[in-house]
Parts: C-alpha cells; structure tokens; sequence
C-alpha cells in the first residue's frame, strides 16, 4: 500500500505518453516504448527464474524468438492458405496467436528445463546456452521462413475493437499486458510457491532436506518464465512486423540478462527500468557512434561494481535518505 500512489502515477504517465509523444511532434517515441515494453516482459520472465530461483538461463532468447516466429509462421500460413503440416490452419487473430505463442514457449521451456535442470552451475547455464544456439541454427536453416533473412509479417494482427496499425493502440495493448505480467509474478513470488523458489536460491539442499521437491519447482518456474517470454516475442513479432532468427540468439539472451542487471535482481519493476535504460542507451549513444558498445561496458561495470542492486538498489537508497 505504501507504494500504491507512485505505482498509480508511474502508470498513468505511461497511459498518457504517447499523447505526450504526439503534442511534442516525437511520434517515433511510442514505438521506441512498445519497443521498452516487450522486452521490459521478457526481462521480467527471466527475473522470476534468476532472481527468484537463482537460475542463471543464458538461453533465456530462444523463447522470445520462439514466441515471435510462432506468429509469422502463423501469419505465412493464413497469407498462404495452407495449414500448417496440412492439418494446422494460419491465423491472423491475436486471441490465437498470442496463446499459441505462449504455449510453444512453454512446452520447449518445459523439455529444455526437464534436462537442464538435473545440472546447476557452470553446466546449467551451458546447456540452456547450447539448446538455444540449437533453436537457433534451426532456423537459420528453414528456408521456407526465410532463413537467416528473416520472415516478414505484412500485416499485424487483429483485436476486437482494436486497430494494431496504429502505434498508440499497440502500446497500450503491450502496456496492458506487462501491466498484467507484473500483477501475475507479484502473486507468484508473494505465494508458497515463489517462497520455495527463494528458498531453493538460498539453499538447495536444506530444502530438499526438509522433503520439498526442489525440481518440480525449478522446472514449474522455467516453465512459467518460458511462457511469458514467448509472450513477449509475439508482441515483438506485431511491433516490428518482422521475425528472424536473431530474436534468439546468445547476443539477445545476454542483451536481457543485462537489463535484469541494470535494473535490479529480484526486484518487480527493475527489469522493465533496466530495459527503459539500455534501450535508452542504445537510442541516445546510437546515434553519436556506431560503438555504443564500448561506453555501455563501463557503465554496467560501475553498477555491479558500486550498484549491486541496479537502478532500483539507487532509487530506494536515494528514497530511504530523503
């Protein structure tokens, strides 16, 4: 409750910012946010598993590029006419292909988890690494969705009583769903289930030593922060209206690994700050070089090295000295 009123504010100066954008003539700002607020949901379904869980998934991509290619190869199916292996039909409708998304998303995170899993450290985050530079390559090589060139949704999808070709009615669908991303992992880690997944972070083995499971809670976790990470991938797919195979590639895993940094580990709200802040770097040092890279380096140093909290870890000492 005591954060309650600068929640309300935080969410209505987000509710009210492309009309912000559009009276100060910057309407290329509400794409930069639906950009922000995609991967502020990938971000935030990693922060479950490595902030909660203390699983360090550096394949954490390949459910977002999953999530994504879920719906341009829905999209290629239903330009085409042609179901899916003959027997699955294209859909251009967001209330299909976004839980379709979701669920493929969740079922290669639940395989890929089902054996990852049995291993921890060094070994864990190789493997999630190696399956999704599998996925990957994969689709490098499906030449029927473009291959490496990637595959072009012509059209974004339709909603009721939305139009998705206009930039602000697709930030507000993608502010809802964050909105209502952040209100599911809030429940979550508040519950029994988001408590043994701290416990589990803490320590393993007293925990399977008081007769808890540890593995069905690891895997049930992944599972969820698949899920919500294909989500985001299918939102990405309707921004950009394209798809390719570097949605899921390590760079992009690493890319959202560093916005939970940025932001802050275990927080609720620091993924999505940590991803308003690279993407914001990435925006204002783009367009002084083309090595932006190489000043982003210094700064996420400075934030591990004296910020091991993020962002967040500053806010909230700056808010507890005032």
């Amino acid at each position: 409750m005591r954060n309650a009123l600068p929640l309300a504010v935080l969410l209505a100066g987000a509710i009210a910012l492309p009309w912000a954008a559009e009276a100060l003539g910057q309407p290329a700002t509400i794409g930069l946010a639906t950009r922000i607020l995609c991967l502020g949901i990938a971000a935030a379904s990693l922060n479950l598993i490595l902030g909660h869980g203390g699983m360090v998934s550096f394949g954490h991509a390949l459910y977002y590029g999953l999530g994504a290619y879920t719906v341009g190869i829905l999209w290629e199916h239903f330009r085409l006419g042609e179901p899916i292996f003959g027997v699955i039909p294209g859909s251009n409708e967001l209330l299909v292909t976004l839980p379709i998304a979701m669920l493929v998303a969740g079922v290669a995170a639940a395989v890929i988890g089902a054996l990852s899993l049995r291993t921890s450290g060094v070994q864990f985050i190789m493997i999630t690494l190696a399956f999704a530079q599998m996925g990957f390559f994969l689709f490098v090589g499906l030449k029927a969705y473009g291959g490496d060139d990637g595959l072009l949704v012509r059209r974004r999808n339709l909603v009721p009583g939305l139009d998705l070709r206009q930039p602000d009615q697709l930030y507000w669908l993608c502010l809802g769903f964050l909105v209502a991303w952040l209100f599911l992992q809030w429940r979550i880690v508040g519950s029994r289930f988001g408590r043994v997944l701290e416990g589990i972070r803490q320590n393993e083995r007293r925990m399977a030593a008081i007769g808890i499971a540890t593995y069905r809670y690891k895997l049930a976790g992944f599972v969820i922060a698949g899920m919500g990470c294909g989500l985001a991938g299918a939102l990405t797919a309707n921004e950009l209206r394209f798809v390719s195979p570097d949605l899921m590639a390590w760079q992009k895993s690493g890319e959202i690994m560093v916005m939970v940094i940025l932001g802050g580990v275990g927080t609720l709200l620091g993924p999505v700050v940590g991803a308003a802040a690279l993407v914001g770097m990435e925006y204002v040092l783009g367009g002084i070089t083309e090595n932006w890279q190489f000043f982003l380096g210094p700064i996420l140093l400075a934030v591990v090295l004296w910020a091991p909290g993020g962002i967040m870890g500053l806010l909230g000492r700056g808010a507890r000295r005032g």
